[in-house]
């Protein structure tokens, strides 16, 4: 299916490292959503927790989770 691969540039936010206290590596999965807080609930109620709080730039917003196999994920809702 069709990939779509993000680099970021030294000067964009996406560059800052990834805090180390996340027992992650700095790549992580990013997933476009359409409503973060949304999706936030809806994880919530499942039992997820989430490693961070969200965190808004220009961009739009994002906040951190772990998959089952400890991958790092990012939902990352756009700036409108």
């Amino acid at each position: 299916g069709p990939l779509r691969l993000l680099l970021s540039g030294p000067a964009s936010s996406g560059a800052r490292a990834t805090p180390s206290d996340l027992g992650a590596g700095g790549n992580r999965i990013h997933l476009t959503v359409d409503d973060l807080d949304t999706e936030i609930d809806r994880l919530r109620g499942a039992g997820l927790t989430f490693l961070s709080d969200v965190v808004s730039g220009p961009g739009g917003r994002q906040i951190l989770l772990t998959d089952p196999a400890g991958n790092l994920i990012e939902l990352f809702e756009p700036a409108r």
